[in-house]
């Protein structure tokens, strides 16, 4: 009994057991629970398939009226003949009326159809619903047919009860007048014969006030509470599409305009990412559901704005013509100009929002459009970009999406895609960053390196150092800088990748002088290695003869700015540079107002000031001679510029007062027409120019002769005033630029016994010397 019993005794399950169990207990009720909402679900879907057919046959079926058959008097003979040989003796009146009842229910075509009760009473509830609509009464087709609207059927215990209504007919009186007053609104824009042209303009007026308070209405709604009126911002876009021909163009402007003006008011500082699906799923606050749905309006209905203005430009550019018509093409240039002008202020108002990199592709095919506005409005919008981009990351698109322009259209592009380069912030880059990387790297120690080497009380205070500076290093060390450091950099790739590729492939390009121009302001950062091959491909341009006079400038500025800046570690000296600016100084225009002054002296200041350690005496007298010489046959702010430079180099090298002396040094006579400064023997001559500069009719080019005939004092009698000794030459040169000449003429009215002034630059003048200015000016146009 007691081992037996114990055997056959049912074991109670372990507690891991029934949890297993349950657990499979509740997955097969899951399962079955899920089985049976699957196959009700499956009949209820089949019983609306059902319905839904039963509803679109009856829809579809064209109900016929039911022919009525006169009966023939043979039949109507037998009818009677029949009656009177039935046994009606025999019968019941009851039995009789019937009889009569079954007979007229025997056939299809006597029974009654507008009885309601079924006729067979075994069918099915299916057929039910088709039944009843056979059942229903039908008429001869006396009369025109009506047009009915079949509505939804209504379920009721018996069955479908289909609805419908007839469609209301307008009589044809009535339809006429309005129809004649839709064709007038129509035609009043395109002709207007029964309107007058001062009616038709003050009609158009009215449309567009109308137009116009709506607009207004809407965006001040918006910009009231956007979170809440951010709906409207579609009913505005959506006059973006104005059908009416009277006043389209001009509400289609407006609207333009408009919403660029809200956008830029209501967009946040910040760039809005998509919703993942766990934050969609995530329950949130209210007011983080709201801030959400606004977010998500506000970037789907700018992007279609977006679109809208990418649209008109399309349409403008293939000359496609709308199917409403409300526009013309000659008015497509209009619609297409006030896009771009939109396109370039959102380029420039919302670098940090989406879509920022699709404004980008748009603007940079523009700037080389043939329609001279365009191009000039987009590369205004690309300068001031690159001027206020601090980061970086916009100048990085910028200057990507360029390069694949350029490359696409084998240097086909103008000029002045390339010049936008130049307003680059790129000289913020620090140089310093190659000689962190190399220098080596604070180390700390390791545990076991600690363990081994230091007691615990060290081992303490070290981890507590580390500690420390650790904290100091990322509080110096900002993400931030390290980030626009690396964006300046790729940047400045990119941007040299253009010049070189045109340097080597398209050498005989305009796009030339514009790669000169920036290989001049960003020689300081090319790297060294390439500094050699560099100077060899401008050398060989200058000696090419292809170049222009202010290319030929560029190249001669871009060497030595390569040389001033990480240069300096490189021995070389650029004599065929000094030989060649030398020889072409003469060639100066000397009666034209031009630019290639400024590089004129910004060249001279890289090549002998800047370097005044590498350049030897002789060099330096010889182009003191030479600018005063060349200071003798140009303009007069040409000639303050000049003489400015030539201020410049006397103080730079004093020892070129020997040039104010009569006496001669050493042997040999002055060669003005050798090319070569140092074997010209400068030191033997004297700068006689400036006695006749002395007499000259400016009265600044006067100062500045008599002082350098004095030896260029900084004090004393002979000295300059404040103002012009502050002055660069190249400042001095754009104050009194010719460009800016302006005479005022007496005013009409009684003489006045004040003086009369006029104006070149900065420079005020007395009357006295007007006749001298008049016969001067007059003797350089002739002789242009």
């Amino acid at each position: 009994m007691g081992p037996a019993s114990k055997k056959n005794r049912k074991k109670r399950p372990s507690f891991r057991k029934l949890l297993k169990t349950s657990n499979l207990k509740l997955e097969n009720k899951q399962k079955n629970r899920q089985f049976k909402q699957q196959s009700s679900a499956k009949k209820q879907r089949k019983e609306q398939r059902k319905l839904r057919q039963a509803i679109t046959d009856v829809s579809h079926q064209t109900l016929k009226p039911l022919e009525r058959y006169k009966k023939r008097p043979e039949d109507e003979e037998e009818e009677e003949e029949f009656l009177e040989s039935l046994p009606t003796d025999m019968m019941d009146e009851d039995d009789l009326e019937q009889i009569k009842a079954m007979a007229h229910k025997a056939s299809f075509l006597t029974r009654d159809i507008s009885s309601s009760a079924p006729v067979h009473a075994k069918k099915r509830k299916s057929e039910q619903s088709v039944e009843k609509y056979e059942k229903m009464p039908r008429k001869m087709q006396m009369q025109k047919e009506k047009e009915l609207i079949h509505l939804l059927p209504i379920k009721d215990k018996s069955g479908l009860i289909p609805q419908s209504m007839e469609k209301p007919v307008v009589p044809e009186a009535e339809e006429e007048p309005k129809d004649q007053e839709e064709l007038e609104i129509e035609e009043e824009p395109e002709s207007g014969p029964s309107l007058t042209p001062q009616e038709q303009l003050e009609l158009r007026a009215h449309r567009l006030m109308e137009k116009k308070l709506h607009i207004a209405s809407l965006s001040s709604a918006v910009l009231a509470d956007p979170h809440v009126n951010i709906k409207k911002l579609k009913e505005l876009r959506a006059m973006l599409m104005e059908t009416d021909p009277c006043v389209a163009v001009t509400v289609r402007k407006l609207v333009m305009v408009s919403l660029m003006e809200v956008f830029k008011d209501i967009v946040p500082a910040y760039r809005i990412r998509p919703l993942t699906e766990e934050e969609k799923a995530t329950k949130v606050k209210k007011e983080t559901q709201q801030l959400r749905e606004f977010e998500e309006g506000l970037v789907s209905q700018y992007k279609f704005y977006l679109e809208d203005l990418e649209q008109t430009i399309k349409d403008w550019k293939q000359k496609k013509q709308k199917r409403s018509q409300a526009v013309s093409l000659q008015c497509y240039k209009g619609l297409a100009e006030v896009a771009i002008r939109c396109i370039c202020d959102l380029l420039v108002a919302l670098p940090h929002f989406n879509f920022h990199n699709n404004i980008i592709v748009m603007v940079v095919p523009l700037m080389n459009d043939p329609v001279r506005t365009v191009s000039e409005m987009s590369c205004e919008a690309v300068r001031k970009l690159l001027k206020q981009d601090k980061l970086g990351q916009a100048s990085l698109a910028m200057v990507k999406v360029i390069s694949g322009m350029v490359k696409s259209r084998n240097y086909n592009v103008k000029p002045e895609v390339l010049k936008c380069l130049l307003c680059l912030r790129i000289k913020e880059v620090d140089m310093k960053k190659d000689t962190e990387d190399t220098a080596p790297k604070k180390k700390f120690m390791l545990f076991k390196e600690r363990k081994t080497n230091l007691s615990r009380m060290q081992r303490k205070w070290k981890k507590a150092e580390e500690k420390l500076q650790k904290e100091l290093l990322e509080a110096e060390a900002t993400e931030s800088k390290d980030k626009k450091i690396k964006l300046h950099t790729e940047t400045l790739n990119i941007v040299f990748l253009i010049y070189f590729r045109i340097l080597k492939k398209a050498q005989k390009s305009i796009l030339l002088s514009s790669v000169l121009e920036g290989l001049a302001k960003f020689a300081h950062l090319i790297n060294l290695e390439f500094f050699d091959d560099l100077l060899a491909v401008l050398f060989g341009l200058i000696i090419s003869g292809d170049l222009t006079y202010r290319e030929s400038l560029h190249c001669i500025l871009t060497s030595f700015h390569i040389l001033s800046g990480q240069g300096d570690v490189l021995n070389i000296d650029p004599l065929k540079f000094y030989s060649h600016l030398y020889k072409t100084l003469l060639t100066l225009h000397a009666g034209a107002t031009n630019d290639d002054t400024a590089i004129v002296l910004q060249c001279l200041d890289a090549m002998l000031n800047k370097r005044r350690k590498q350049v030897n005496l002789l060099r330096a007298q010889a182009f003191v001679k030479r600018l005063s010489t060349l200071g003798l046959h140009v303009l007069p702010d040409s000639c303050v510029g000049i003489l400015a430079a030539n201020r410049t180099l006397m103080h730079t090298f004093p020892k070129c007062d020997i040039l104010l002396d009569n006496e001669m040094q050493g042997s040999g006579v002055y060669l003005p027409e050798l090319d070569v400064p140092e074997y010209c023997n400068p030191q033997n001559t004297g700068l006689w120019e400036l006695h006749l500069l002395k007499s000259h009719y400016h009265p600044v080019v006067r100062k500045f002769a008599a002082h350098l005939m004095k030896g260029a004092p900084s004090e004393g009698s002979g000295a300059l005033s404040m103002e012009l000794s502050r002055r660069t030459p190249v400042q001095l040169f754009e104050d009194y630029s010719v460009k800016d000449m302006t005479f005022n003429p007496p005013v009409a009215g009684p003489p006045s016994k004040k003086k009369e002034h006029f104006t070149i630059g900065h420079a005020f003048f007395d009357p006295d010397l007007k006749a001298q200015i008049d016969a001067a000016l007059q003797t350089e146009i002739l002789l242009k």
